[in-house]
């Protein structure tokens, strides 16, 4: 049975596990079609995208699937991202909202976006232009939601000066090899690496707002590098994963995935994979709740510790 969160404050519940569209440029159109109708067969029918991730065809790639499946476009949720220029800027002004904006629509193929987040902090944002394309986009009914994405509290509360509408996610690395959202709070206080605060408290912001997280790249330890499930130096955290993954029937990964959504801040996963054999293992994942001293077992077991 897969669990739903409230995103944000808007009143719509979605899967405590999204399902994220990055890797399927390389895919059949038949293996697309299976990806999607895989995932909405586990009950999963939110859907992340991103304008640069393969340059725009993963959008293209889905938006043909579901027009040729016949799926109802009001029963699934589909998110998408703007805000990069790969390898020139960040780019949060009007303009360039506007066009990625409308360049998803086209590419996805539908009449409006159910959540459009920036996607990386613009250094030179202009929260007013952020707020006039937001307008814009909102009242032309293009887009129906807002979030961000790597953003530290201060930014949001920047953005918020100015934006009319709720800013309902904020899309983070999280997971069991990328923890320092966790780790920093239970070290405050400390003078240890652990203590370090890299994301400047977003953990208790966005439960303090009721903004939800969502944790990408859940398996991974480095920047789209190092995996926790072939690295040596996780041996010992795959050795209690293995435990626990017996007791509930569920795969290494589909463990990963109950450790995020045991946090009481009730996350959505972001899953990376693209194969339909896995969405399947991972949506177990949804109804796991893992007792206090597994979640700890496993924190530690990643190489963190209790100050």
């Amino acid at each position: 049975m897969i669990k739903k969160v409230e995103l944000g404050n808007t009143g719509i519940y979605v899967p405590n596990i999204a399902v994220g569209c990055m890797r399927i440029p390389g895919q059949t159109e038949k293996e697309t079609e299976e990806f999607i109708t895989t995932a909405l067969d586990c009950g999963l029918n939110f859907f992340d995208h991103a304008d640069i991730y393969g340059g725009g065809v993963c959008e293209e790639k889905f938006g043909k699937a579901v027009k040729s499946l016949g799926i109802d476009r009001e029963s699934i949720t589909v998110q998408t991202k703007c805000g990069i220029v790969p390898g020139v800027m960040f780019d949060f002004s009007k303009e360039h909202i506007i066009e990625s904006a409308e360049n998803s629509l086209r590419r996805l193929g539908t009449d409006y976006i159910d959540v459009l987040l920036l996607h990386r902090p613009d250094a030179l944002v202009e929260p007013e232009e952020v707020a006039e394309a937001f307008t814009y986009l909102h009242d032309r009914g293009m887009v129906k939601n807002f979030g961000v994405s790597n953003q530290k509290p201060y930014q949001i509360e920047l953005l918020k000066k100015t934006i009319p509408y709720e800013l309902c996610a904020n899309q983070m690395q999280f997971g069991l090899g990328h923890s320092f959202m966790v780790s920093s709070g239970m070290c405050a206080n400390m003078d240890d690496k652990f203590s370090l605060e890299r994301e400047g408290g977003i953990l208790d912001y966005s439960r303090l707002h009721g903004m939800t997280l969502q944790a990408w790249s859940p398996l991974l330890y480095g920047f789209f590098a190092g995996n926790i499930l072939t690295d040596e130096k996780f041996a010992p955290l795959r050795v209690k994963m293995a435990e626990i993954a017996k007791k509930y029937s569920i795969s290494l990964s589909a463990v990963a995935f109950a450790w995020i959504l045991r946090h009481p801040a009730k996350m959505q996963v972001v899953s990376g994979t693209s194969r339909a054999d896995r969405i399947r293992e991972l949506a177990l994942a949804s109804d796991v709740r893992l007792t206090r001293e597994e979640w700890y077992t496993l924190h530690l077991s990643a190489g963190n510790i209790l100050p």
